[in-house]
Parts: C-alpha cells; sequence; structure tokens
C-alpha cells in the first residue's frame, strides 16, 4: 500500500461553518448521504434517516456519558488561576488530569476549586505532561462536580454552552467520558421509538471517549500517529443482537466513529463480536477491511484527523473528501454540534 500522508485528509473548511451552538430540535439537523461505492450523494433532514434504514439492520449506540470534567480552580499557596480537565479514573479519588498551565503544578502542589468545596493535591507527572491528582471533598465526588465542573467541549467550541444536557445524547447512561460521542446528538427519543418500531434492532455498547479524539495527527506518515486508549464494553445482549444481525443478513450501522471502533475491536477475524470490557488503541485509515461495520452515521470531521481517515477507510478518500467538498459549497454545519452525513450503501426507501 502506498504511504499516506496526513495532507491526503486535508480540505478548506471555512471557520463559520464550524457550529458553535445546538440547535433546537435534535433531529432538524442536515443529513447528507453518501453512496459508499459510488459517491453518489444526497441531502436530507436527519429526521428522515428512519426512510433508509430497514427492518433487520441493527443500530449501535454508544450510551458513554460526558462527566463535567472541566474545574477551575486556584493554586492555594499563590491564588493563581488553574484549569484541570479530567481524562481518566485511576482510582477512586485519583484522577489523570490535564493542567493548564502545567508548569504551576508541580507534585505536592495543592489547588482549591469552588472556595475549597473541592480541594486537590498533584501527585505526579505521566506520559504526555498529564499529571495525577488526588481530590479531597466531603459527600460524593459525582454530586460535588456536578455543581462545579462544566462540559468540557472542544477547543474549536468558543461559545459557552447553555444546557449542560445538549452535550449528552438522550441515551447516555454510563458516565465517563472527556467529550460527546456527537453522532449521537442528532436522535431523539421519539426518532429511536419510531426506529425500534419499524423493525430495527438498537444495541448499545460503551466506549468512553478520551481527549485524544481531538488530539492531531502531528506526523506527516500517518503510520507513525499513536492512537490514544480508550475503555470500551459490549454487553452480551449487544453482541448477541449485533451478532444475529450479521447472521440474518441484515447490515450493522454504526452510530459515530466510537461505536464502530468499540465493534471492530471486540471482532474476531470472522466478524463475530464477543461481550466484554477492554481498552482500545484501534487506529482505522484507508486499507482496513471492516469486520462487522457495513454503514455510519457520523459528523463532519476536522481536516487531517483520524475520524476522516476512518471515513475514508469506508468510503474512499476521494469520495469522502468530494462529499465533504460539497458540504461546505451546501455550506453544512460541521464538527460536534455540526450537521451529520449517513455512509450507506442503499439510498432505497422503506416504509414506516
Amino acid at each position: 500500500m502506498e504511504e499516506l500522508k496526513k495532507s491526503d485528509f486535508y480540505f478548506e473548511l471555512p471557520e463559520e461553518l464550524i457550529a458553535q451552538d445546538p440547535l433546537m430540535d435534535r433531529s432538524g439537523s442536515r443529513l447528507l448521504m453518501l453512496d459508499k461505492y459510488s459517491g453518489r450523494t444526497e441531502h436530507h433532514i436527519f429526521r428522515e434517516i428512519i426512510d433508509y434504514l430497514h427492518p433487520g439492520d441493527c443500530l449501535v449506540l454508544n450510551n458513554t456519558k460526558v462527566i463535567p470534567a472541566r474545574l477551575l480552580g486556584v493554586k492555594e499557596d499563590t491564588g493563581a488561576a488553574i484549569e484541570v480537565l479530567l481524562l481518566k479514573r485511576k482510582e477512586k479519588d485519583v484522577w489523570e488530569t490535564l493542567v493548564k498551565p502545567g508548569r504551576k503544578a508541580k507534585p505536592g502542589t495543592r489547588l482549591s476549586f469552588g472556595g475549597g468545596l473541592l480541594r486537590a493535591r498533584v501527585l505526579d507527572v505521566v506520559e504526555e505532561g498529564n499529571r495525577l491528582i488526588q481530590f479531597e471533598y466531603d459527600g460524593i465526588f459525582e454530586e460535588v462536580l456536578d455543581q462545579l465542573g462544566e462540559m468540557p467541549l472542544p477547543p474549536y467550541i468558543t461559545h459557552k454552552l447553555q444546557d449542560k444536557n445538549r452535550y449528552q445524547t438522550v441515551y447516555a447512561k454510563y458516565e465517563g467520558s472527556a467529550a460527546a460521542p456527537t453522532a449521537g446528538l442528532h436522535f431523539t427519543k421519539e426518532l429511536l421509538a419510531a426506529i425500534g418500531e419499524k423493525g430495527v434492532d438498537i444495541a448499545y455498547v460503551t466506549l468512553h471517549v478520551g481527549l485524544g479524539t481531538f488530539r492531531p495527527v502531528k506526523a506527516d506518515n500517518i503510520l507513525d500517529h499513536h492512537m490514544h486508549s480508550e475503555y470500551y464494553q459490549v454487553t452480551e445482549e449487544a453482541a448477541e443482537k449485533i451478532n444475529r444481525t450479521k447472521a440474518n443478513g441484515g447490515r450493522v450501522i454504526c452510530v459515530g466513529t466510537t461505536s464502530c471502533r468499540t465493534v471492530e475491536s471486540a471482532a474476531d477475524k470472522n466478524g463475530v463480536v464477543a461481550a466484554g470490557c477492554d481498552n482500545t488503541e484501534i487506529f482505522i485509515y484507508p486499507g482496513y477491511r471492516f469486520k462487522v461495520l457495513d454503514c455510519l452515521i457520523t459528523n463532519f470531521h476536522l481536516p487531517e484527523s483520524t475520524l476522516v481517515m476512518l471515513v475514508s477507510a469506508l468510503a474512499g478518500r476521494e469520495q469522502v473528501l468530494a462529499a465533504y467538498a460539497e458540504a461546505v459549497r451546501e455550506k453544512y454545519r460541521f464538527f460536534s454540534f455540526g450537521d451529520a452525513m449517513f455512509i450507506t450503501d442503499s439510498f432505497t426507501k422503506t416504509d414506516k
């Protein structure tokens, strides 16, 4: 296979197309449909996706829940402002974190949040300059965090989020993500109920999204890029639904790149998904052969990102970049709060 360069996945994106706020109506966003074989496109409203889901398909959703992981506080000795982003719980009150400014957070440094409602001590500096921090508080940590923490919105979103729930899917269940699985933000409970009534199976998996999702690819040869590790879990019920769908000739349609990475990580070489939990560093780029996934519902991603590379593995780099160029011309909204794309193998409508 020829060497793939980071620049092969670049596209021009006007800054005004980066969505800063969620739409009032989750399912009212736009939907660009892309045929993964021919490159043909169609334009729709997201809720119309139900017309293109077939009885016997299986929709795979990531039910992770974003924690309000951004804490604004001060150094106890100097009062200097400090920002802490919770990345991964290591033990009960010890978290791996990203601290800004990091140089002021040496081991032993004591921090305070919310006028002392939450206090912390820096224990150690670990890989990539992250800090291990031990927290001290009265009561229940999650309740203190809910009171003091802010949603860790991606760096390209500069507006303040008015409603924390708009950075959660309506089916979010298990806390642990530092970022939302944003393709799922388009679904309402009513739309999911209608999809289920149509005879589409719905399987829930869990992958806790890390901030590595937003880490830029720095290596020019993309094979030199190291993926971050993320925890996932597949229940017996989800594995059974996915495997039954494949055995019966139905399509497995993943909602978001996180659901895709979960099922592909949990599958053996024959495409049989095993229940269980593990950590995955799977990196999907053109040349990858999908074992489980047939179609993908996803948002529009950053230029030169691992997510654009994953989408290109499914529908071909040139076809994806052509569809992105069309989305730019049509003024689609990009990234976390933006519009959606359905990469499919069929534009055939089925009756509701």
